[in-house]
């Protein structure tokens, strides 16, 4: 069985590799907005459906990226929560 200072180890390294994917999660989201600005730019003007949809489909990527880095939030607040408790 591991002590609790082993348990605490676990769960900070966890937590270490979760705010690793939260700036991951960050810099995609990031990434996303350039090349919504790159594709309004490139394509200023177009009334072309597939234009609208590609706007449509980087805007739902950029939601699905804030929840996933919401849901990582409150899965680190959780596993503070237990450890506080130890």
């Amino acid at each position: 069985m591991a002590s609790v200072a082993e348990v605490r180890a676990a769960v900070d390294a966890a937590l270490q590799q979760v705010n690793e994917g939260q700036a991951a999660i960050q810099a995609a989201r990031d990434k996303i907005a350039e090349a919504q600005q790159s594709l309004a730019a490139a394509l200023d003007g177009s009334a072309n459906d597939a234009v609208g949809s590609a706007h449509a489909s980087l805007s739902q990527a950029d939601q699905q990226l804030e929840e996933c880095f919401g849901a990582t939030a409150l899965a680190v607040e959780q596993a503070q929560t237990y450890t506080a408790t130890l």
